[in-house]
């Protein structure tokens, strides 16, 4: 992938605050004027005060590319961004290999009590343990303890299987 950010206009640089080593990938103008910034270790969104908001590859669990807009929906019942692109360059390629590049595991598993969980392991691109993420079938309730032991019980059978 060829690096963008000589052509970032200076402004747009100044306000992503990159972490150290961060390197741009791909850029899109949005409609509403800001930018959507694909970098080596998150995806840097425009925020609804001003600003961005980065989410780090590792935290998406789903992204899509559909008639003009990126749809990305966070980890663990996280944010969901809705963004309008007026020329994408790259950007949904990228976003696409970064966020599978992340991925150690996904598994889906039937619960005890009924139900499917979907269980994912992400490795974060800066190194690091391999974080889990669970995403229950809908009507489920994640915040239901004894549905969050059963995934968890999943999940220790699955690490015990992978060695993860």
């Amino acid at each position: 992938m060829r690096l963008l950010s000589g052509r970032l206009p200076a402004a747009l640089r100044d306000a992503l605050a990159l972490e150290r080593g961060e390197r741009v990938l791909a850029s899109a103008p949005t409609r509403g004027g800001s930018h959507v910034v694909a970098t080596t270790t998150a995806l840097h969104l425009p925020a609804p005060s001003g600003g961005f908001t980065r989410v780090p590859w590792e935290r998406v669990d789903q992204a899509s590319w559909k008639d003009g807009w990126l749809h990305v929906h966070e980890t663990s019942g996280g944010a969901e961004h809705h963004v309008r692109l007026t020329d994408p360059g790259s950007v949904p390629e990228t976003v696409r290999e970064r966020v599978t590049a992340t991925i150690a595991v996904s598994h889906q598993a039937r619960l005890p009590g009924g139900g499917k969980v979907r269980i994912a392991g992400r490795r974060p691109t800066t190194g690091g343990p391999v974080r889990w993420s669970f995403v229950f079938d809908a009507g489920l309730d994640p915040a239901d303890p004894g549905l969050r032991a059963q995934a968890e019980q999943v999940l220790e059978d699955l690490r015990r299987q992978t060695g993860l």
